[in-house]
């Protein structure tokens, strides 16, 4: 899909959407969220805090959800894959810097652990079957991706990528990467804590609010009402 850029507003800053997202309601539904199965390789917690980088579409709707989970200490929207040259909204929008828009959740995994965000990632962050595309956006900054901090994240990673291949929940294949660890590069501020101070935006109420929704319904225990904020 040919993405036409549109000027929105917001904050004072020009955000920049799909043309699909005004023009075509079929591709603006939230991804349909599903219980997932409990990861059957976990890790033991051997730290107070870790950090992990998912990706899953606009980092939006992707901090969001963690921003409201018990345990997360800290989610904070950037860029992961690419360089530093390459680390700026205009950039990675044009979808060749091999940067993903992610976000970089710090946790404490006495309390979650990381099977337990990657359960939570699958569920109801982002579709794992649709390549490069997320909702109304399209591109390979958009794609499904876990860019593991640690080896036993990585064992981790893979193991419940296995598990839920073999579970069939979607119809489709999961096609989301596991990278390499690389530099995370925070956005810009204007990007950090958008669905809070934006809740009534198109795409946050479209695409984005069901998400969280989703979360407090099919896993209550790990639910928190208020946002982990970076702004504080």
């Amino acid at each position: 899909m040919i993405r036409l850029p549109i000027r929105l507003f917001a904050g004072g800053a020009a955000i920049a959407l799909s043309a699909a997202f005004f023009l075509s309601p079929s591709v603006v539904s939230a991804e349909t969220a599903v219980e997932a199965p409990a990861p059957l390789v976990t890790v033991s917690a051997t730290a107070t805090r870790e950090t992990a980088i998912f990706a899953g579409g606009c980092f939006w709707g992707v901090q969001g959800v963690f921003q409201h989970v018990k345990g997360i200490t800290s989610a904070v929207s950037g860029y992961a894959g690419g360089t530093r040259q390459d680390a700026s909204y205009d950039r990675v929008s044009d979808g060749d810097t091999g940067h993903a828009e992610a976000v970089r959740v710090t946790f404490d995994p006495r309390v979650v652990n990381y099977a337990d965000l990657l359960r939570i990632f699958f569920s109801v962050v982002a579709d794992p079957t649709t390549l490069n595309a997320q909702g109304p956006d399209r591109g390979t900054q958009y794609r499904s991706a876990l860019f593991p901090t640690s080896a036993a994240q990585e064992k981790v990673a893979r193991a419940y990528i296995d598990q839920l291949g073999k579970a069939r929940l979607w119809q489709r294949p999961i096609v989301t990467r596991i990278e390499p660890a690389r530099p995370f590069y925070p956005a810009e501020d204007y990007h950090q804590d958008y669905l809070t101070r934006h809740p009534d935006a198109p795409y946050i109420r479209i695409n984005d609010m069901p998400k969280l929704a989703a979360l407090k319904r099919l896993y209550p225990q790990s639910w928190r009402a208020a946002p982990v904020l970076v702004r504080g």
